[in-house]
C-alpha cells in the first residue's frame, strides 16, 4: 500500500503483536506485517535502549509503552491513533499488569476508539482454515503449548518450558566461552546472528552418534565469523550443542516433545489423535532448519515409553502456514480484524472507562455464564 493511502485512509486498523524480543506491526487485511522491530525503546533517564518487558515498576512500564506506541504510530504507521480501532495479539499467559497498562496507554494517553484483544494461539489457525490443532509457540523466553479444540483454547491443558531463543543464546554464549575463543560476553544481537547463520537442527540418529563421539561421523566444516575485527572460529562440537537443549530431558524428564504430549494427555481421548494430526508451530525459534523434522522424531520416540502408551497415537502431522512462523499469529490477527468481529467483540473506549480494566479469562466476572 502506498504511503499516500496510509495518510488519507480512514478505514485502516492497526494490528500489533508485541513479543518479548520483536514486535510485528501492520494493518488489517494485509498478508504480512509492515515492520518487524525490536521491542525496545530508548530510556529517558540514561538514553540507553531498554526492552519493554524488562521494566522494574508499573510506572516505568507505562512510560516505556507510551514511547513505544508513539514510535509505532508516528514513525511507522504515519497516522494518528486517536479515535481509531486497534487489534492486539497477546498470549493467554500474558501478565495482567502488562495488558492492563497497555490498555491504559491506548485508551487514556492515545484515546483509541476501541481495542480488540485476540489470543495468539487461537488466531494462528485462521490462515489454515482449521479449528482444532495443537499450537506450539516457540518464543524468546519460553515455549508454550496450548491445544485449541473447535475454536476454543483449552487453557487447563497448557504446558510451558523455558526453551526459547534465550536458552539457545545462553547455550551459544557458554560454548563460545568454554572453547577459548578469546571473546567473552557477546551482545545479544551477535549471538542471534550467529544462531541464524550457523545453527541448524540435526537428525536424531546423528545427534545420538555425536553424543557418543563416534569417529566415523563426518563432522560439519568449521565456520568463520568476524567479531571485533578478527575471525571467530565456530568449532565442530557446536553441532551437538546449539539446539540439542530443546530435546534433552531435564531432571523432571521434561523437554519440548514431552511438553506437547503432556498437553495432549490433558484433552479428551477422542481429540488426541486429531491434535496429533494438526500440530502448528509458530514463533521465530521454530524457523530453524530441521526443527520440524527433528521434533517429529522426538515425538515418535516418546510414544515408545510407558508414560505415553495410553495416548494411542498412531502418527504426527504438521501444518505449514502460508507465512513465516515468526508472524503467523500477526497474520491471524490481521484476518480477524478485517471481519465484523472487530465491531462485535471490541472493547470500546466508553465501556473501558466504566470499569477501567480489560476483560480477562482468569476473572470469574468475565467467565460466569448468565442463564
Amino acid at each position: 500500500m502506498p504511503i499516500y493511502e496510509t495518510l488519507t485512509s480512514d478505514k485502516l486498523t492497526v494490528v500489533l503483536d508485541i513479543g518479548t524480543a520483536y514486535t510485528k506491526f501492520g494493518f488489517t487485511g494485509e498478508f504480512a506485517p509492515r515492520n518487524i522491530i525490536k521491542s525496545e525503546v530508548r530510556s529517558r533517564k540514561n538514553g540507553q535502549l531498554k526492552r519493554i518487558w524488562d521494566f522494574e515498576s508499573p510506572e516505568e512500564l507505562y512510560d516505556l509503552l507510551v514511547e513505544f506506541v508513539h514510535t509505532i504510530y508516528f514513525k511507522y504507521a504515519l497516522l494518528s491513533p486517536k479515535d481509531r480501532p486497534i487489534v492486539i495479539i497477546e498470549s493467554l499467559l500474558c501478565p495482567t499488569l502488562f495488558r492492563e497498562t497497555l490498555a491504559k496507554v491506548l485508551f487514556v494517553h492515545y484515546e483509541v476508539s476501541m481495542v480488540l484483544v485476540l489470543p495468539s494461539h487461537l488466531v494462528s489457525l485462521s490462515s489454515l482454515a482449521v479449528d482444532t490443532a495443537m499450537v506450539v509457540d516457540m518464543g524468546y523466553k519460553e515455549a508454550v503449548a496450548i491445544p485449541v479444540c473447535y475454536g476454543l483454547p483449552i487453557v487447563q491443558a497448557w504446558q510451558a518450558l523455558p526453551l526459547g531463543a534465550e536458552a539457545v543464546h545462553s547455550n551459544l554464549r557458554m560454548l563460545l566461552s568454554s572453547n577459548n575463543t578469546g571473546i567473552q560476553n557477546l551482545p545479544e544481537s551477535i549471538l542471534e546472528d550467529i544462531k541464524i547463520r550457523c545453527c541448524f537442527v540435526t537428525k536424531k540418529s546423528r545427534a545420538d552418534q555425536l553424543a557418543l563421539a563416534k569417529p566415523e561421523i563426518t563432522a560439519c566444516p568449521d565456520v568463520k565469523y568476524p567479531v571485533a575485527l578478527k575471525l571467530l572460529w565456530c568449532p565442530v562440537k557446536f553441532e551437538k550443542g546449539r539446539t540439542e537443549l530443546l530435546y534433552e530431558e531435564d531432571l523432571d524428564h521434561l523437554c519440548l516433545s514431552t511438553m506437547i504430549l503432556d498437553a495432549i494427555l490433558k484433552v479428551d481421548i477422542d481429540l488426541r489423535q486429531k491434535l496429533a494430526d494438526n500440530i502448528v508451530l509458530i514463533g521465530g525459534t521454530a524457523m530453524a532448519k530441521g526443527f520440524k523434522a527433528r521434533l517429529k522424531e522426538e515425538l515418535e520416540k516418546q510414544l515408545k515409553f510407558e508414560r505415553y502408551n495410553k495416548l494411542n497415537i498412531k502418527q504426527f502431522a504438521f501444518h505449514t502456514p502460508p507465512c513465516k512462523e515468526n508472524y503467523a499469529a500477526w497474520l491471524g490477527g490481521a484476518i480477524y480484524g478485517a471481519t465484523e468481529l472487530l465491531n462485535m467483540k471490541s472493547l470500546t473506549k466508553e465501556n473501558y472507562f466504566k470499569e477501567n480494566r480489560l476483560p480477562d479469562w482468569i476473572n470469574l466476572k468475565d467467565n460466569v455464564r448468565t442463564l
